[in-house]
C-alpha cells in the first residue's frame, strides 16, 4: 500500500531521509558539498511530502517559496532499494499539486550535474532546463529547471 504524507520540516520521518540524501549528496559532490548544503537548510521549510510503501518511509521531497508566482523544489529522496520504481515522480506530482493549491503558477529547482538520474526525472516530468537563477549564476555543476503548473 502506497501513501503520500504532508508534511514541514519538524517532521522527525522527513529528517531522517534528508540526513540519507545529504550523505549520498556529498559523497558525489566531493569538495562542492559544503557550497551547495549552505542552501539545503530545512529548518524553515513549511511544504513537505512523505511517500510511505507499505508504512516505512522510502522518499520525500519539498518546496519553498522563491519568489511571488514560484516555488522551488527542495530535498527530493528515494531510498536506493526503492529506486526505479517511480515513487519520485509521485512525490514531484504532489508537490506540483500542493503548490498549484496555493496559487502559485511555476515550480522551479537545481540539481547537480552529477545526479544523472534526477535530470532524467525532471525531464520525464516535463521540466525545461533554464538558466541558472539565484546563488547558482555561474556554478558550472548546476543544472536548472523549471516548469509551468
Amino acid at each position: 500500500m502506497e501513501t503520500i504524507q504532508r508534511s514541514n520540516s519538524s517532521d522527525t520521518t522527513f529528517v531522517k531521509l534528508v540526513a540519507k540524501l545529504d550523505a549520498e549528496l556529498a559523497e558525489r559532490d566531493g569538495e562542492d558539498h559544503s557550497f551547495y548544503n549552505q542552501f539545503n537548510k530545512i529548518d524553515s521549510i513549511k511544504y513537505a511530502v512523505i511517500f510511505y510503501y507499505e508504512k516505512t518511509a522510502v522518499a520525500c521531497g519539498a518546496i519553498k517559496k522563491y519568489d511571488a508566482t514560484s516555488m522551488e523544489v527542495k530535498r527530493m529522496y528515494t531510498l536506493l532499494e526503492y529506486r526505479g520504481l517511480g515513487l519520485a515522480s509521485k512525490v514531484l506530482k504532489e508537490l506540483e499539486l500542493w503548490a498549484k493549491e496555493l496559487g502559485f503558477t511555476k515550480c522551479i529547482l537545481e540539481t547537480g550535474i552529477r545526479q544523472p538520474e534526477a535530470i532524467a526525472l525532471y525531464k520525464k516530468n516535463n521540466y525545461t532546463i533554464i538558466d541558472n537563477y539565484g546563488q547558482y549564476i555561474g556554478v558550472d555543476n548546476s543544472v536548472c529547471f523549471e516548469k509551468v503548473l
